[in-house]
């Protein structure tokens, strides 16, 4: 990455950003109706969830009055109804992933409990959203609408019941003890089912009044699993259970319900049809719940994000005023004015935690916007298979087979200037919805699972260094920005809706995908052509890593260890969940650089962020870079290891080289690539310097905005 040295100086940051930079940089700066939200959310965020935690709360597990009260002013806000669309009583339109990760991240900001209460709400209606009859989905969102000013209207709350109560909860959505069989199945009428559930963990249950249940078969009249819907009405058991004793979260509701009832057919989720005597449900459960946690799981991601972000103000201020009060230390001096600041250390270390959270925030809300093109996408998808009798499973990705060499064909003509490629068959494929569906969802099904992947992962790591950036004072409950609440509760965030091998698993299938590796050779060539014109960014650096990682994926692929067993297979996860991990670095570092891009482009509109926009620019350009150096450097170590790490190593040379002969000549090209890595690291130290020097210079309010 080259540098220069600048005769005049450099314009830096002046203020810690605000909204307006925030809105240009994730996309919504012309959505009125999602600025007033995240105003809203942010006023319950910093003000009622900041009283409960700072009056502990937070040290019960008992779903409390105190903390029912989320409830009403969630309401109150706007946040209960954003999910809904506006026929069912909702007031956004159209897809809602952008909306539901910018509430998550605003609530997050204060506290991650608060926020799961709020999308465990939507996360129960998601397989009724995602997969529901018409029917089921107007009844439920509208029956979870707050009623308008004057009306009386009893809100419908509901839990989504998934996980067993097996060893080690949390961690298998695919083994199910609940079950389902025929109750009653009168000729003519309507079948009734006998459902048995026994859940753990599961959010909302303490106060909700309808469930989403998963239930395996138990009878040979039903031919798979399912999801059906539990109401408290209904005949039986519906018993919500004892509080889960968890150590984070505390402001959401976690109980492990019990539930034995009597409901009718019609609450399969989806619908079903009766064949042969048989009761054959449209979805199984595993087939709604991939559709609910494709989406659902970057809200989760985002949550880290806003906790990395949140903790710079608190960091600044404390190191600021660290020896402030002591006999010796006057107002005036160095000591008193800029206290920890005065040493390099503590500031390039909140560089790395500010640069962590701008790419991790930068790939979280990506990817919402990317699921929001791709929803209306998908259900043209399903109403043309289902046109042409493509079912569902193995026939669809056969289907896909024939329009993926379009969806490549797609790519290679974008890629090529308008005047001179066929413009007839760009147009052709362009408007068929299936090329574009495919080229969309080859993404989703990489940086859905990378965004929770990296963000709570390798965000839960990082937020450990925030907590230890606050001294002794991090761990304590009085701690301002709750630094030692929000690193705990990174941790439960990273097994939300899978752990981390369940995301790895997922992307290690789908980044081999040649539609997906089609869009990543483009994003290579796209960042070549930004290092050309901004040689500041670390787009240079990026794209040599991202060289690195498609050559060591391609190596991989057809290479054998020294004992001649294949190395690329699913089962090999000492090798592919490693090239997993590489690759999200990069993923979340190549949209923190578009993201700055953005701002740049966009910000001469927006007459507050114009006046300060040199110094912004700069300053993220700077994060970027730092950022940029970290991927590269962690993806180049990983492929190192992978390429080198499974040759034999009988002898070493007097010069200390242990790969040589044969195998070192067919690695030739990595060890020249891996070069230009890490040449290509020129000028991040320097990056790094001049962000760290913005920090101890920007200004910061007098006292945060949310009690402490």
């Amino acid at each position: 990455m080259a540098t220069t040295t600048d005769a005049q100086p450099r314009e830096t940051l002046k203020t810690l950003p605000g909204d307006d930079v925030r809105q240009i940089m994730w996309r919504y700066q012309d959505r009125y109706d999602v600025q007033m939200l995240i105003q809203s959310s942010r006023s319950v965020a910093r003000g009622i969830v900041a009283r409960l935690v700072a009056d502990g709360a937070r040290n019960t597990h008992e779903w409390t009055p105190a903390k029912a009260a989320l409830l009403k002013a969630f309401d109150d806000a706007g946040i209960t109804t954003c999910f809904m669309d506006p026929h069912q009583g909702g007031f956004i339109e159209g897809p809602k992933n952008l909306v539901l990760s910018l509430v998550a991240f605003e609530l997050s900001w204060v506290d991650a409990g608060a926020a799961t209460c709020s999308l465990a709400g939507n996360l129960a209606l998601s397989p009724i959203h995602e997969r529901g009859t018409p029917e089921q989905r107007d009844s439920y969102m509208a029956r979870c609408v707050p009623p308008p000013p004057g009306e009386q209207k009893a809100v419908a709350r509901g839990a989504f019941s998934l996980t067993e109560p097996l060893p080690y909860v949390g961690v298998e959505t695919g083994l199910l003890s609940g079950k389902v069989r025929i109750a009653e199945w009168v000729d003519g009428q309507e079948p009734m089912l006998q459902v048995e559930k026994r859940a753990r963990f599961i959010t909302n249950m303490g106060f909700a009044n309808f469930t989403t249940a998963a239930v395996d078969t138990d009878d040979p009249r039903i031919k798979s699993s399912c999801l059906i819907i539990l109401e408290e009405t209904d005949p039986g058991t519906f018993d919500r259970g004892a509080p889960t004793k968890k150590m984070v979260h505390q402001l959401s509701s976690t109980n492990d319900p019990v539930f034995n009832l009597k409901v009718p057919a019609s609450r399969i989720i989806g619908g079903y049809t009766v064949k042969d005597g048989v009761l054959v449900p449209n979805y199984s459960h595993g087939e709604i719940i991939e559709a609910v946690f494709r989406r659902t799981r970057v809200g989760v991601g985002v949550m880290t994000a806003a906790k990395l972000l949140s903790a710079v103000e608190p960091i600044i201020r404390y190191q600021r005023s660290r020896f402030r009060g002591g006999a010796t230390v006057q107002p005036g001096t160095p000591r008193f004015e800029m206290g920890l600041q005065q040493k390099e250390d503590c500031l390039q270390r909140l560089v790395d935690i500010w640069a962590t959270g701008e790419a991790a925030a930068a790939l979280g809300f990506a990817t919402a916007r990317l699921f929001d093109e791709l929803d209306p996408l998908e259900k043209v998808k399903d109403a043309k298979f289902a046109e042409q009798g493509v079912a569902p499973g193995m026939a669809q990705m056969k289907a896909f087979r024939v329009i993926a060499k379009q969806a490549l064909e797609f790519i290679a003509l974008d890629t090529q200037p308008a005047t001179t490629r066929d413009a007839a068959r760009y147009d052709a494929l362009k408007s068929d919805p299936l090329v574009q569906f495919l080229l969309l969802d080859s993404q989703a099904n990489v940086l859905c699972p990378a965004t929770k992947l990296w963000n709570t992962g390798h965000g839960a790591n990082v937020m450990r260094e925030a907590v230890s950036l606050m001294g002794g004072y991090g761990i304590t409950e009085d701690c301002p920005g709750f630094l030692g609440q929000k690193w705990m509760d990174a941790q439960l965030e990273a097994t939300y809706e899978g752990p981390e091998a369940v995301q790895r698993r997922q992307i290690s299938l789908t980044m081999a995908n040649e539609v997906f590796l089609g869009h990543f050779r483009v994003w290579i060539a796209d960042l070549r052509a930004i290092a050309a014109l901004k040689p500041d960014l670390g787009a240079c650096t990026l794209a040599n890593a991202m060289d690195l990682w498609l050559w060591s994926l391609a190596h991989l692929q057809t290479a054998k260890d020294a004992s001649g067993a294949k190395l690329f297979s699913g089962n090999r996860h000492g090798v592919v969940f490693p090239l997993v991990d590489a690759l999200c670095w990069l993923l979340a570092s190549r949209q923190q650089i578009l993201d700055v891009l953005e701002l740049e482009a966009k910000g001469p509109a927006n007459p507050i962020v114009a006046e300060a926009l040199g110094g912004l620019v700069n300053f993220y350009s700077d994060l970027a870079a730092v950022q940029a150096a970290s991927a590269a450097g962690e993806s180049a170590r990983i492929c190192a290891e992978l390429v080198y790490g499974y040759n034999a190593t009988d002898s070493c040379s007097a010069d200390g080289c242990c790969c040589q002969g044969s195998a070192a000549a067919a690695l030739e090209p990595f060890a020249k690539l891996r070069l230009r890595v890490d040449a290509c690291l020129a000028g991040s130290r320097l990056a790094k310097d001049r962000a760290a020097d913005a920090l101890a210079q920007v200004m910061i309010p007098e006292a945060l905005d949310y009690p402490v």
